[in-house]
C-alpha cells in the first residue's frame, strides 16, 4: 500500500526564475483595494478597449459573418486566408521571401513567443534580450531552460540598442537576439543604422533574430517603422505581431509569427515549431477571420496617430505633464502606447521601487508600472500607458506630481 503523502503542493522549479511583475504583486494590491471600494485609474497594461478603442466595425463584422465556419479546429498553422493576408502584407513591405506555408497563427503574439523559444532553446542557451524589455521575452526564455542576457538600451541616446554591448556579450551558448521595434517600454523607434547594426552581428555569429513588431503601426512624428526582415535575408529571422493594439482588439489574441531568411538552415526547428503548433491544435479559429479584413482594409489607427488624433494628443500631454514635474525626464515615445520616465537618483531615492509603486497606489490610487519589472537593473523608471483619455491623463499625472512632492518632502 502507498503511503500517504502530506504537506504543501508546490509550484514546479522549472518556475524559480520566471517573473512577469506587469501583474504581480502591485496588480494584486490594486484589486485588493478595488474589492474594499477605491476607484483604481490602472495605468499599467496597454489594453485599448477599457479606454474607449473601439475594433473597426468591418473587422467585427467580418468575423461575426464566419462563425458559421469557424466551429472546428483549423489548419495548426493557420486558416488559409489569414495566413495568404500576413504573406501579402510583408510583401507589400518589400519583403518577398514569406510565403504561405512561413506563417503561423498564434493566441496572440505571446502564445508564439513561448512556442518558438520552446522550439528553439536548449537548457543553458542564451538568448540576447534588450533592458528594458517586454518581460514575458525574459520570462519565456527562463521557462524554456535558457537564460536571458541583457543588452543595454542607451536613454540619452533616445533608447537605442547599445550595439557595442550586445555585441560583447555574444557567447558560444547564445541563439539568438531579441528585437522589440517600436519598443515596450520606451517607446524608441529604431533607425535602419541601428538595425544593420544588431543584423550584422546575427550574421557574424550565426543568430536568429526575433524581431516583436506588434507596435509597427503606432508611429508618432513621421517616425518610420522598418521591419528588420527586408535587412536579413540571409539571417533567419522571425518577424512577430498581430491585430492587439493598432486594430483595438486585444481580446481576440490573434498574432502571427512569419520565417524568412534562408529557411533550409532552419528545417529542424520548423519542424519542431510545427509539432508545438501541432499540439495545441489551432489558434482561436473565429479571431483568424479577422486578419485578411485588418491588413487589406482602411487603416483606422492612421486616425489615432495624426494630429488630432487621440493617441498623439495623449502622448503629447503626457510627455508634457511629466516632464514638468520637478526630478522627473522622459525620452519622447517615437511609437507604441507607453512612457518610460526617469525619477533622479539625486532626487527621488528610491531603494526599491516596487514599493514605490504600491505607496504611489496606496496614496493617490494610480496604478503603474515599476522599472524593474521590464528587467531595466535600477530603480530610477516606471511606466505609465498614455491610453487615457486626455481629462483623466491630466488627473492622472496630476496625482503622480502631488506623490511626487509629497516624497521629495520626506
Amino acid at each position: 500500500m502507498a503511503k500517504t503523502r502530506t504537506g504543501q503542493i508546490k509550484q514546479s522549479s522549472k518556475l524559480l526564475n520566471v517573473r512577469y511583475d506587469v501583474r504581480g504583486p502591485i496588480l494584486e494590491e490594486a484589486q485588493r483595494m478595488e474589492a474594499a471600494g477605491h476607484r483604481i485609474m490602472k495605468l499599467n497594461i496597454g489594453n485599448p478597449a477599457p479606454f474607449g478603442f473601439e475594433a473597426p466595425d468591418a473587422i467585427l463584422k467580418d468575423m461575426v459573418s464566419h462563425l458559421p465556419y469557424a466551429q472546428g479546429y483549423s489548419d495548426s498553422r493557420g486558416i488559409y486566408s489569414a495566413r495568404t493576408a500576413v504573406s501579402q502584407y510583408y510583401q507589400s513591405r518589400g519583403i518577398m521571401g514569406i510565403d504561405v506555408e512561413d506563417v503561423f497563427i498564434g493566441n496572440g503574439v505571446s502564445e508564439l513567443i513561448s512556442m518558438v523559444l520552446q522550439a528553439l532553446v536548449d537548457d543553458g542557451d542564451e538568448v540576447l534580450i534588450p533592458a528594458p524589455d517586454y518581460p514575458l521575452w525574459t520570462g519565456a526564455t527562463t521557462l524554456s531552460g535558457g537564460s536571458a542576457v541583457h543588452y543595454r538600451c542607451v536613454e540619452e541616446e533616445g533608447w537605442s540598442p547599445d550595439l557595442e554591448d550586445i555585441e560583447s556579450k555574444v557567447t558560444d551558448r547564445t541563439k539568438a537576439i531579441v528585437i522589440i521595434n517600436p519598443n515596450n517600454p520606451t517607446g524608441a523607434v529604431y533607425s535602419r543604422q541601428v538595425l544593420n547594426g544588431i543584423v550584422e552581428i546575427a550574421r557574424r555569429h550565426n543568430l536568429v533574430l526575433m524581431s516583436d513588431e506588434i507596435y509597427e503601426k503606432i508611429l508618432y512624428d513621421g517616425a518610420r517603422h522598418i521591419n528588420v526582415a527586408g535587412l536579413s535575408d540571409d539571417v533567419v529571422t522571425l518577424t512577430f505581431s498581430g491585430l492587439s493594439k493598432a486594430y483595438r482588439v486585444a481580446g481576440f489574441r490573434s498574432g502571427w509569427v512569419a520565417i524568412s531568411g534562408p529557411k533550409h538552415r532552419a528545417t529542424d526547428f520548423i519542424e519542431g515549431l510545427t509539432l508545438l503548433a501541432n499540439m495545441r491544435m489551432c489558434a482561436n479559429v473565429p479571431a483568424q477571420h479577422a486578419i485578411q479584413t485588418a491588413l487589406g482594409g482602411y487603416q483606422s489607427v492612421n486616425d489615432l496617430i495624426l494630429p488630432g488624433g487621440r493617441l498623439l494628443e495623449q502622448r503629447n500631454l503626457a510627455q508634457k505633464l511629466l516632464s514638468e514635474i520637478p526630478g522627473v525626464s522622459v525620452q519622447p515615445a517615437q511609437g507604441a502606447l507607453y512612457l518610460f520616465p526617469r525619477l533622479d537618483p539625486e532626487v527621488y531615492r528610491i531603494e526599491d521601487d516596487e514599493k514605490f509603486v504600491i505607496e504611489l497606489l496606496r496614496a493617490q490610487k494610480i496604478l503603474v508600472s515599476h522599472g524593474r519589472a521590464f528587467n531595466w537593473p535600477d530603480t530610477d523608471h516606471f511606466r505609465l500607458v498614455t491610453l487615457p483619455n486626455v481629462r483623466d491623463l491630466e488627473e492622472g499625472i496630476g496625482r503622480i506630481a502631488d506623490f511626487l512632492e509629497d516624497y521629495r518632502e520626506r
